[in-house]
C-alpha cells in the first residue's frame, strides 16, 4: 500500500534531503584518482551522524556500510574498498539519510580523472534520462509513464536497461511501495496522486542489460562486464507539483556534465 505523505512529513523528508545532498557534496570534493572508496565511507558516516542524522542504509538488511560504492562494471550495492581509484574507472555513489523519522536517497555517478567518450557518454545520458523520469513524475500521470521514458531514451543508444531493480517508494522506511521501474508502459501502474514520495533510479549499461550477483550476497554487476550508471533523486507531489527533494547542486561544485 502507497504511504501517501502530508506537506509536513515531505518537510522532514527535505530536511533529510539537505544533510544528504551536503554529504555527497563533501564526498565529490575528495573524489580522485589514488582514494580509496573506504575512506569515502567514513567520510560520509562522519558528516551525516555530526549532522543528527543517521546512514540509511547501514544495518539494512545487514548492508555493513554508509555508502553503496559500485565500481566500473558494478551496478548497485558494492561495497566500499581499501583499492584505489584509478583513472579512467567510474563510480556510483549511492547514499540514504534517516533524520527525524524520515529517509532520503540519491546517487551520482563520477568520472575519475579523464574516461573514455563512450563511457562519459553513457554517464551523460543515464543522468539525463534521470530527469526525463522525473519530468513525468506529475500529478495524473501513471508510474508506468516515468519508466517509459526512461527505457525509450536509454534505448535510443542501445544501452541495457537493468529490469531486476527498480526505483521505490520511501519516508518513514527506506523502501515502500510503489516499485518505480526504468522500463513500463504508458499509462500503466498506480495513478500519481499528492503526496507520493518516489525515488527514481536509473541503472543504465553500457552493455547487456543482463546482471548477476557477486558471491558477496550483494554487488550486483553487470554479467557481460561493461560500465554501468547509475543516478537517483527523491521526488515528491507537493500541491499538485513535481519537487526534487535531494539535491545534486553540492556535487555538481566539482562534477558538472
Amino acid at each position: 500500500m502507497i504511504q501517501y505523505k502530508s506537506e509536513e512529513e515531505i518537510a522532514l523528508i527535505r530536511e533529510s534531503a539537505e544533510i544528504l545532498g551536503r554529504a555527497h557534496g563533501l564526498i565529490a570534493s575528495r573524489i580522485k584518482p589514488g582514494v580509496t572508496t573506504l575512506e569515502l565511507d567514513e567520510l560520509a558516516y562522519d558528516f551525516i551522524t555530526k549532522s543528527g542524522g543517521k546512514p540509511s542504509f547501514k544495518g539494512y538488511s545487514g548492508f555493513p556500510y554508509t555508502l553503496c560504492v559500485s565500481v566500473n562494471e558494478n551496478v548497485v550495492h558494492g561495497f566500499p574498498s581499501d583499492t584505489p581509484l584509478k583513472e579512467g574507472d567510474i563510480v556510483s555513489i549511492d547514499c540514504g539519510v534517516y533524520y527525524k523519522g524520515f529517509h532520503s536517497d540519491s546517487a551520482f555517478t563520477y568520472p575519475i580523472g579523464t574516461v573514455s567518450d563512450e563511457v562519459m557518454n553513457l554517464l551523460k545520458r543515464t543522468k539525463k534520462s534521470l530527469y526525463l523520469g522525473i519530468e513525468q513524475a506529475k500529478l495524473h500521470n501513471s508510474i508506468g509513464d516515468i519508466g517509459f521514458h526512461i527505457q525509450r531514451y536509454a534505448r535510443t543508444y542501445n544501452y541495457g536497461v537493468v529490469k531486476e531493480l527498480v526505483g521505490h517508494g520511501l519516508g518513514r522506511n527506506l523502501h515502500e511501495a510503489p516499485e518505480v521501474p526504468n522500463y513500463g508502459l504508458r499509462g500503466r501502474g498506480p495513478k500519481i496522486r499528492n503526496g507520493l514520495v518516489i525515488a527514481i533510479e536509473p541503472m543504465i549499461n553500457l552493455g547487456t542489460a543482463e546482471v548477476v550477483q557477486e558471491d558477496d550476497g550483494w554487488t550486483i554487476r553487470t554479467r557481460d562486464r561493461k560500465p554501468s550508471a547509475h543516478f537517483e533523486h527523491t521526488v515528491a507531489i507537493v500541491n499538485g507539483k513535481t519537487e526534487v527533494l535531494t539535491t545534486h547542486k553540492y556535487i555538481e561544485e566539482y562534477f558538472k556534465f
